[in-house]
């Protein structure tokens, strides 16, 4: 992909979609950084533009389309069916784009998006943070793949997420990181759902086999009554354990492995799109790897589908 180089000295001009739980910090993020000038949020809740208001004293928009043509870059926080549509009009206004996981819910769109920053020569990147705790750990130096992976990612409700299952809101994470770790495609796709809280999936175990014989197990929950992240992958030679809420590393194979130090993969995430925007190079996280982790966590849900309990409390609705 082609990235059309930013030359200029000026700060590059940046604004937020979405002010909720994970836009304010996308804001503060970067009302902080140097070279950047936050000019400006959006958000259709009242309160969220007023408590924004007060933390950065920028414009507040209730209407994000007041920000198309006045930011460089733009991290979009909005719902998760939002994010074609929005990401698609920041893209044909000249922005580069930084959205939050997933990229799209159809992939279709997010297909037209790949397309769409190749031709425009944007920068788009998806908020995948955890990768950072994996670089940082030294994960992404070794090329073997393990022969076995599971993922736990589990928490109470917040009512956050709730326009798309818990496969697209939180599992999503781990199926990037897996496709980090197993290359090649899939061979078989099981999986488990209910609904809880909400009108879509709030739990769902998954088991995913690869074409080179790995079998990966995920287990999703924002029902949970405890907070559980997690990774444990098997290697020939050993285990890789990590905790992603305590931040350590348990390795027993002939691995190097740092110390996880990173606090803060989100100011990472914010900080790498916008090195990417401004010296034309190509995001850590590139499109076509959260389309990947898309198509994965699509399949689970078709999976779930296909065999949704009886038991279950709400309505699932597949985003084919």
């Amino acid at each position: 992909m082609h990235v059309a180089q930013n030359q200029s000295l000026r700060p590059l001009r940046a604004g937020v979609v979405g002010i909720g739980a994970f836009g304010r910090h996308h804001a503060a993020k970067y009302a902080l950084m140097e070279g950047i000038e936050l000019v400006g949020v959006a958000d259709p809740c009242v309160q969220a533009r007023r408590t924004a208001m007060a933390a950065h004293g920028v414009p507040v928009f209730s209407d994000w389309r007041e920000l198309l043509g006045a930011v460089d870059v733009v991290s979009v926080c909005s719902p998760a069916i939002t994010h074609a549509s929005i990401v698609r009009a920041f893209l044909n206004a000249g922005s580069h784009v930084l959205v939050e996981k997933p990229i799209a819910t159809r992939l279709a769109e997010a297909d037209q998006l790949i397309a769409l920053a190749e031709a425009a020569g944007r920068v788009l990147t998806v908020g995948h943070q955890e990768r950072f705790v994996f670089a940082h750990a030294g994960l992404l130096d070794y090329d073997d793949a393990p022969l076995s992976v599971e993922c736990w990612r589990m928490g109470g409700w917040t009512g956050r997420g709730v326009d798309v299952s818990v496969v697209l809101d939180l599992m999503i994470h781990d199926l990037d990181l897996v496709h980090r770790l197993v290359p090649g495609g899939l061979s078989d796709v099981e999986a488990t759902g209910y609904s809880v809280k909400s009108r879509y999936m709030d739990e769902v175990t998954a088991q995913v086999g690869f074409d080179n014989g790995a079998e990966v197990r995920l287990n999703a929950s924002r029902v949970a009554r405890v907070q559980r992240r997690g990774m444990r992958a098997v290697y020939a030679d050993g285990v890789i354990e990590l905790d992603f809420i305590a931040r350590t590393v348990r390795n027993t194979t002939r691995r190097h492995l740092n110390p996880v130090v990173l606090d803060d993969p989100l100011g990472e995430a914010v900080a790498a799109f916008v090195s990417a925007a401004r010296m034309g190079r190509i995001a850590f996280v590139r499109p076509e790897e959260a389309r990947r982790a898309l198509a994965t966590a699509l399949l689970i849900e078709n999976a779930c589908a296909e065999t949704l309990p009886a038991r279950a409390t709400g309505t699932y609705a597949a985003h084919a």
